[in-house]
């Protein structure tokens, strides 16, 4: 994983135009910064990006009948340093190991639920362990569960 510093540049995959517009505000308030975003395999296929984003929310079932595992396993092909994170009301199609994601943050959630979030998985990316507990917002792949325990 690339160091980032302590704002992300995130890519959003999701086909619900106004989800994309609340998550860029509540992002952009924190200081992230939206690189792009995408509603389908094929517009993330068809992305140029100067730099692979930090972070990639991802859901899992999008336009065109495409599949955010696709977009999972496409992103992590392309660019593996960068964070996967399934947006979703739908974790259980999750496989068991994340297929290489960071964990999921389930739908609905909040504006206070997404922050918590974020800023964990900002600390376990920038400095891991997070220093936070992680919150309830978040669940975590088993893998960077046990790479972000704390002692």
């Amino acid at each position: 994983m690339r160091a980032a510093g302590p704002h992300f540049d995130i890519l959003v995959v999701e086909d619900e135009a106004l989800l994309v517009m609340d998550l860029e505000a509540m992002l952009e308030d924190e200081g992230h910064r939206l690189v792009a975003e995408a509603m389908s395999l094929s517009e993330v296929e068809a992305l140029s990006l100067d730099a692979p984003p930090d972070i990639a929310f991802v859901d899992i079932q999008l336009a065109e009948n495409s599949s955010g595992l696709d977009v999972s396993r496409l992103i992590k092909d392309r660019w593996p340093s960068t964070a996967v994170v399934f947006l979703t009301a739908n974790p259980k199609m999750i496989p068991e190991d994340f297929l290489g994601a960071h964990g999921v943050i389930p739908k609905p959630f909040s504006r206070s639920g997404l922050l918590s979030a974020m800023r964990f998985i900002q600390q376990g990316l920038s400095d891991p362990p997070p220093r936070q507990d992680r919150p309830q917002s978040f669940i975590p792949a088993p893998a960077i569960d046990r790479a972000w325990a704390r002692g």
